[in-house]
């Protein structure tokens, strides 16, 4: 990641299909991913090792995670629910885990049924197998903004839940603006809050766009401090257990806003875009 000023992580194959509904082939997977890695994403989160009932569009993580042709300098990443998905990622391959649970009570039990300290409890063994295999574990705080559940959540309930993973051993935190609802004076008090928990530079700035402000959320976060930014690529996707979560900020839009600064993020931003035309392509021709 030398020369990058600024670290994008590409969650366009895992979070951005994970809501589709018409299966998209392994085959086409394996191919975003590539194009992903030769567009110079240093980071890219691959798959998730959830159940197939649950979410359909990952049943075929293992094929993924194992198909990949791995680039030098790339990581590739698996979302995992518990110590059974963190024990098939990591045979496959995986180089780094990503665990999730929420700032809202509410919206926790509806993802994962279960409560935000039972979610933590959940992940002690994920990190036992994490830290046996050498690889990072990235915790995700979903609704850290607006739960469509509570409604907005206190700044001080993401600081906590931040504090906990960070406590647990994860290495980054991804603060997550699940719905794409958040304002930038929100995410300011957000992310103000956090910071009094946990260090700027194992925080990350995940937004969605539903509300047009996910590029003033990220400026508003990038000034205070975070250098680790989530995008999906063409803008896809949304969480399945967020009713009105439109797509992730498109990963193509974040890196134009940074290059126009003049900071570096180490991406091809015209081989950026012709991976995103060529997946949109690719579910245009799968939904028919």
């Amino acid at each position: 990641m030398a020369g990058r000023e600024v670290v994008i992580v590409e969650v366009g194959p895992r979070d951005g299909l994970q809501n589709e509904t018409t299966p998209i082939t392994t085959a086409d997977k394996l191919a975003l991913i590539g194009r992903l890695a030769e567009a110079g994403l240093s980071r890219i989160e691959a798959t998730a090792f959830v159940s197939p009932r649950w979410v359909p569009q990952m049943a075929d993580h293992e094929a993924v995670m194992r198909g990949i042709t791995r680039r030098p300098g790339v990581v590739y990443s698996a979302l995992v629910p518990n110590e059974k998905g963190a024990e098939a990622a990591l045979a496959a391959g995986a180089q780094a885990l990503a665990v999730f649970t929420a700032a809202s009570e509410s919206f926790c039990r509806k993802n994962t049924n279960c409560s935000i300290a039972e979610s933590i409890a959940r992940f002690r063994p994920v990190m036992r197998l994490a830290e046996r295999a050498g690889v990072p574990v990235r915790g995700y705080v979903s609704c850290a903004l607006d739960c469509p559940y509570e409604g907005e959540i206190a700044p001080d309930a993401v600081a906590s839940v931040s504090a906990e993973l960070l406590a647990l051993g994860c290495s980054e935190i991804a603060l997550s603006d699940t719905l794409g609802r958040g304002t930038p004076e929100r995410t300011q008090a957000m992310v103000e809050a956090t910071l009094r928990r946990a260090p700027a530079a194992m925080l990350a700035g995940h937004f969605h766009d539903t509300s047009g402000q996910a590029i003033a959320n990220v400026e508003v976060a990038w000034r205070l401090g975070l250098r680790i930014f989530d995008g999906a690529v063409g803008g896809s996707g949304g969480c399945p257990y967020a009713p009105g979560a439109a797509g992730n900020l498109a990963t193509e839009r974040l890196v134009a806003h940074f290059e126009a600064k003049g900071i570096s993020t180490g991406i091809d931003l015209a081989a950026l875009e012709r991976a995103g035309r060529w997946i949109g392509a690719r579910l245009d021709m799968a939904a028919r």
